[in-house]
């Protein structure tokens, strides 16, 4: 009995001396004295340039999502074509894929766990009437094969009952990032009249699925993109504002799968009137981000690139805590 009393003592004192608050120390509303994480940390405003950017090949000049897996970064079209390219670090192509029986209607983003990669096919949803919003699922080991073994994970909004066309760009359930955790998909909605971003989550099995909406996010733009990094607890978000100002919205060191729960950050980007599309890292340290073509003569002509970012000097810290 003494020593069940002895136990109890410790951890409650043990629970009451945790003290809520700030931990990152690069934030102004750092709290010396906290010792867990209550997501209350703010940050300057900062903007960071790439480390290069180099011009990709015309045959991807609408590269629309990526990711970093066996020794290349993959990419794809959001339009028409099949193909998954494998580029080098410095955008060359090396390798295509091409998912036969298949059809690419937009083809918006592509993430992955640790035996399947998965393609959202969900764009184009800026009237808010689309009806086959879908996710393409497919084992790894068979992709590189190149004979792909693809599922599909077929889903709609469970807060969506009209489906009457709206004005275009004016609807909240237009999407065009996701991550995948050990079972569910989690999407990042591209807001066009709030410049926010909704977070909804579906199982990640193939079959029929209501996404059911999760929490909302004031990420000031339009989400495009996202990479995730489960160990490690982060998550990064990439975008443009309604002004084309390109942006990387961090979260990280959160609870469980509450990623609301830990630190938010923005960051903008030495990149103006860049349509940022694919954001991927391997060890979140390091980013590489692509955007497609916005050319429209005589204003803007941006062709499409990849863009390598050293996130160091923000991360490190946290990272090797």
């Amino acid at each position: 009995m003494k020593e069940y009393f002895i136990f109890c003592f410790f951890f409650i004192s043990t629970a009451y001396s945790q003290i809520s608050g700030c931990t990152d120390p690069f934030s102004k509303t750092y709290n010396s004295n906290a010792t867990l994480n209550d997501g209350s940390c703010l940050y300057k405003t900062i903007k960071i340039k790439p480390e290069y950017s180099k011009t990709l090949s015309d045959s991807i000049n609408e590269t629309s999502g990526i990711i970093s897996f066996a020794n290349l970064l993959w990419t794809h079209n959001d339009d028409h074509d099949k193909t998954i390219y494998g580029l080098d670090s410095l955008g060359k192509i090396k390798k295509k894929i091409i998912l036969e029986h298949t059809i690419n209607n937009d083809w918006e983003e592509i993430s992955q766990d640790s035996s399947y990669l998965y393609i959202g096919d969900f764009g184009n949803n800026y009237a808010g009437n689309r009806v086959n919003l879908k996710i393409l699922k497919i084992e790894k080991k068979s992709f590189l094969k190149e004979d792909p073994i693809i599922e599909t994970i077929s889903f709609s909004y469970s807060d969506q009952t009209d489906f009457s066309p709206k004005k275009p760009n004016a609807t909240n359930l237009d999407c065009e990032a996701f991550i995948v955790t050990k079972d569910s998909i989690y999407l990042f909605t591209k807001q066009w009249k709030s410049s926010k971003t909704s977070i909804y989550t579906l199982p990640n099995k193939s079959g029929n699925h209501k996404a059911t909406l999760r929490e909302t996010i004031d990420t000031k733009g339009l989400v495009t993109g996202a990479t995730y990094i489960e160990s490690k607890k982060i998550i990064a978000l990439c975008g443009y504002s309604a002004k084309g100002k390109p942006f990387i919205y961090l979260l990280y060191d959160f609870k469980n799968h509450d990623f609301l729960s830990g630190n938010k950050r923005r960051i903008s980007l030495k990149l103006s009137f860049h349509q940022i599309e694919g954001i991927t890292t391997q060890d979140g340290l390091h980013y590489y981000l692509t955007n497609e073509a916005l050319i429209k003569k005589p204003i803007l002509n941006v062709r499409q690139q990849i863009h390598y970012f050293d996130l160091s000097p923000i991360l490190n810290s946290y990272l090797h805590k």
